[in-house]
């Protein structure tokens, strides 16, 4: 009769780094019934993923995807996450090790804080906090740039909660938003300038450079790439003479390549002021840029 000689799982599994694949490989031996102890060396879990802005190819959200799975881990019973915590030996044997973890001072008590910041004051490394001078802009904007953002602002809460309202108006009138209208806006709306351009510069709707008369806009997804759209985007950037973002000579077009622009079955596909441009041929590519003076 043969003897099973395999053994059972036994005792807990650690997981090295807090990253996007430390924070999945926790779930998962979670999810087998299995105790995770996932150590990472910083003071938080997410690892660069969580400093991303999008993710190739698709261009998604780096933080829409993380940060799901970072409340996940969290509140999983089954999982200890240990920050600023490092494995500094490992005895035994695979299936059976030991491992030794050193966790670093924080000099808070972190099952008691609640982020209120009251220990600055009273930090041993004599850490006291500053006031932060109140931002003056570098360049005063126009006479008439000055009298559009407060027109704008007029129609909006005087709030930052009004900020991509606001910022839309600015695009629709000037087509873009120039720095100075911005610097004077976070002063209007008493938001660091930061804040600002991290609104600014994160959504594709919004362009801090000049652009033309028209917005074009290549689709270079999965779909439309396989059939042809990088060879039509080359096209483009012969026809107009730009590269990626640039504006024409007369200020007529803006090229623009984007991941996705939801017409697979069109493909290859662009926009052109919004409007759905399908199954583009490249003989084709001159008369329709000549409907668009």
């Amino acid at each position: 009769m043969a003897t099973d000689t395999k053994k059972e799982l036994s005792g807990a599994v650690l997981v090295c780094g807090g990253g996007i694949a430390g924070i999945q490989a926790s779930l998962d031996l979670s999810a087998a019934g299995l105790l995770v102890y996932l150590v990472e060396q910083s003071p938080t879990i997410g690892g660069n993923m969580a400093r991303l802005d999008k993710t190739f190819p698709t261009g998604d959200c780096a933080t829409c995807i993380i940060s799901p799975k970072v409340v996940a881990c969290m509140r999983d019973l089954n999982i200890e996450v240990m920050t600023m915590a490092e494995v500094v030996k490992l005895d035994g044997e695979a299936g059976n090790f030991t491992a030794t973890v050193r966790t670093n001072p924080r000099s808070v008590d972190a099952d008691k804080c609640t982020g209120c910041g009251d220990c600055v004051e009273q930090c041993p490394v004599r850490n006291y906090s500053r006031e932060v001078p109140s931002f003056a802009p570098s360049v005063a904007a126009t006479s008439e740039d000055a009298a559009l953002l407060d027109g704008i602002l007029a129609e909006h809460p005087a709030d930052r909660s009004s900020i991509i309202p606001i910022l839309q108006d600015i695009t629709e009138a000037k087509g873009y938003l120039p720095r100075t209208m911005l610097e004077a806006l976070a002063v209007k709306l008493a938001m660091p300038l930061a804040e600002v351009l991290r609104v600014a510069s994160f959504y594709n709707g919004f362009s801090l450079q000049p652009v033309g008369r028209h917005i074009i806009e290549v689709c270079l997804g999965t779909a439309c790439f396989v059939r042809g759209s990088g060879m039509l985007f080359d096209r483009l950037e012969e026809e107009l003479k730009v590269k990626d973002g640039g504006t024409d000579a007369d200020d007529r077009f803006t090229l623009r390549s984007v991941r996705c622009i939801g017409c697979c079955a069109l493909a290859p596909a662009m926009r052109i002021d919004g409007v759905t441009y399908g199954k583009i041929k490249l003989d084709k590519v001159s008369d329709l840029l000549k409907r668009y003076p």
